[in-house]
């Protein structure tokens, strides 16, 4: 990913037919975190080499590292040049080469990262290409004149100057005509993974923010920015887009506080369950394909993507006792991920931002059935984790043909659905969605589904009754609900004052490393690494006793008896690391000795005041059985051992952390130590 460049030579010819410009540019690499820290760096540079020749009409760019230059040797080619035979055809190669002579013995998982970034990079190069061509004609650009000498014609180069200009940060142009084409439109050759645009500490570009943010006070600009900087100070590594963290203070009215907690409590929710690869690892029932009457159709009016549940035909009931209320969550889940997706991709086709889905709800069939009492508490959970995860994702919901009984569903789940998504709500009764104002208004006549009396065939499933063969027990959907939620390797613990968390990890062998990744939910806290030679005494399972607290959102164990003595019983290896609510914590210790290590997060101080509306009921209970002054944590131990430290790319990858779906890279620091690598 191009995060910077600066200029290093630069000539002109007098006749402005050759611009050559050579620039220092800075990547950060989609590597491993700890291959970073091993390597000693958090960016590399790259020296590259534009050549434009308009007589010729060709564009050259190379490219060479010069980073680890005498480990790793890269070189880069790309050449765009007129076709041949047509000159309205524009022809693109690219070559490059690598030669790795040493790598502190990861030659081999180098090379695979290196093999993958120039695959990604060549698949992206048509969409770039694509995304500037459609710039240059959104701004009245579709031919741009070729490069003539000045003798020849002052007055067209004039003319063919003055286009240069608008066309200078494309990287092709129709008709060939390459001569109008700066070569500051390349910030690396082969591409980049998305089209980047200049994002300034205290202001964001004009450009970007009208193609993928829409409508912006400077109040609102200024919030959006500030915080993003707090989360690349507390989430170093990979941060939600600008567009997702948009959505989080939208649903707070721009209260900064207010969109920062929930934000951190949603990005803790889907490392923790893994939400972000949800749509790649698991697979919908074939319960839930046969008979869930939903499914995604075309888009809207406005781009939206669009999104058909049959309601009124859908089992509810067969549903609920065939998979359990975790499963249909799930479901549902993987709906929304899917509609972030489909936003994403509707935003480039249709070269304005769109951040919200429509969703049409046919009523048709809704009685007395759908009120079944263990399926309308399954809803009210669905929407409580859509509502605190997917904010401002629904753009509008259109709800037809609602029956008698609708009032009667729409009084139990309205007080749960929060006032800015209840104002998109827009509900007909029988036929009143086919008369003014109705279903027309919203959504092309072309694509109303035939079962509104439209002309579109629409492939959502008709769902229908599911057979009672394929009822479960109450015991088995319990134990695959606790299955579904348990799939994670992420743990829950909560600290208190005087009541430090600890967990005890065996080393057998010397020069093995202990990674960990946590994530501070709640509360300051003090993180400790110690080393024992001894095994410290099991912890007592005695409910709020001294070794052992059973509290609501996570476990409590003490290791370290309190007749231990600092310096004497065991050693601390670690300077401690101070970490403020809401930050992401990764790092490594490679061990010098055998022995026990102890991780201990320790209390701080006061935690930090709630800026919700409404306490939430696990903290109320919590508040009742232990003392206030508590913190939580979710953490992620691995220990490397050292016959497989070089080269283990399985490993490396679990100390790197991230939310993939909704993240960009980001900049990112360490705080180093003599035998440590802790990054934040």
């Amino acid at each position: 990913m191009f995060v910077d460049s600066d200029t290093v030579n630069e000539f002109r010819s007098e006749d402005g037919a050759i611009h050559v410009i050579e620039r220092r540019c800075k990547l950060d690499i989609d590597a491993p975190r700890l291959l970073k820290k091993i390597a000693g760096v958090d960016y590399v540079y790259f020296v590259q080499k534009n050549s434009l020749n308009s007589r010729e009409r060709t564009l050259h760019i190379e490219a060479h590292n010069e980073t680890f230059s005498n480990r790793v040797i890269i070189n880069e080619h790309c050449c765009y040049s007129v076709h041949p035979e047509n000159e309205d055809w524009t022809c693109f190669e690219q070559s490059a080469s690598l030669d790795i002579k040493s790598f502190f013995g990861f030659e081999s998982t180098v090379e695979k990262i290196a093999m993958k970034q120039y695959t990604s990079n060549i698949k992206k190069g048509k969409e770039i290409i694509e995304y500037y061509l459609r710039q240059l004609e959104e701004e009245g650009i579709t031919f741009v004149p070729r490069w003539t000498p000045p003798s020849l014609g002052p007055s067209s180069e004039t003319a063919s100057s003055s286009k240069s200009q608008a066309a200078s940060s494309a990287i092709i142009v129709p008709d060939a005509a390459l001569e109008g084409l700066s070569s500051e439109a390349l910030s690396c050759p082969g591409g980049v993974s998305e089209p980047m645009v200049g994002t300034p500490d205290d202001k964001l570009d004009a450009d970007y923010i009208k193609r993928y943010l829409g409508d912006l006070t400077p109040l609102q600009e200024s919030c959006l920015i500030r915080l993003r900087q707090w989360l690349q100070e507390t989430h170093k590594g990979k941060i939600p887009k600008d567009e997702h963290i948009l959505r989080f203070l939208r649903a707070r009215d721009f209260n900064i506080d207010k969109a920062r907690e929930i934000m951190c409590q949603s990005l803790t929710w889907r490392k923790q369950h893994q939400v972000d690869y949800i749509l790649d690892t698991w697979t919908p029932p074939q319960v839930l394909q046969d008979y869930y009457a939903g499914g995604w159709h075309h888009h809207d009016k406005d781009g939206r993507p669009l999104y058909v549940l049959r309601l009124g035909q859908m089992d509810t009931k067969g549903l609920v006792r065939a998979l359990g209320e975790e499963a249909l969550l799930r479901y549902v889940l993987s709906i929304n991920e899917e509609g972030l997706r489909r936003c994403e991709e509707n935003t480039k086709v249709f070269g304005r931002p769109i951040s919200s889905w429509t969703c049409l709800v046919d009523l048709e069939g809704l009685n007395m059935r759908h009120l079944w009492r263990p399926g309308v508490k399954a809803l009210l959970r669905i929407i409580e984790v859509v509502e605190a995860n997917y904010p401002e994702m629904l753009g509008r919901l259109l709800i037809l043909r609602a029956p008698r009984v609708f009032p009667v569903l729409w009084t139990l789940v309205s007080p749960f659905i929060d006032d800015n998504t209840r104002r998109k709500f827009l509900i007909y009764a029988g036929n009143d969605y086919q008369g003014p104002g109705g279903l027309l208004d919203y959504i092309d006549k072309e694509i109303i589904p035939d079962f509104l009396s439209g002309e579109c065939m629409c492939e959502v499933p008709e769902g229908g009754l599911v057979p009672k063969s394929l009822y479960r027990t109450a015991e088995e959907l319990e134990n695959e609900d606790l299955k579904l939620w348990t799939e994670t390797i992420y743990q829950s613990a909560s600290v208190f004052k005087g009541a430090p968390h600890e967990i005890l990890i065996q080393i057998v062998d010397a020069s093995s490393v202990i990674t960990w990744d946590f994530d501070v939910c709640k509360g300051d806290i003090v993180f400790n690494i110690y080393h024992s030679k001894r095994s410290p005494q099991p912890p007592k399972k005695d409910s709020l006793g001294a070794h052992s607290i059973a509290s609501p959102g996570g476990n409590n164990v003490q290791l370290i008896d309190r007749a231990w003595q600092l310096g004497r019983d065991y050693s601390m290896v670690e300077s401690p690391l101070i970490c403020k609510e809401g930050e992401s914590v990764q790092g490594s210790h490679v061990t010098r000795w055998p022995g026990f290590y102890i991780l201990q997060w320790k209390f701080h101080s006061m935690p930090a005041c709630a800026a919700t509306n409404l306490p939430r009921v696990d903290d109320v209970l919590a508040s009742l059985q232990v003392s206030s002054h508590k913190c939580k944590v979710m953490y992620y131990t691995e220990v490397i051992g050292s016959e497989d430290f070089r080269g283990s790319m399985t490993s490396l990858e679990s100390s790197h952390s991230g939310f993939s779906q909704l993240s960009a890279a980001t900049t990112s620091s360490s705080q180093s130590h003599s035998s440590s690598m802790i990054s934040r």
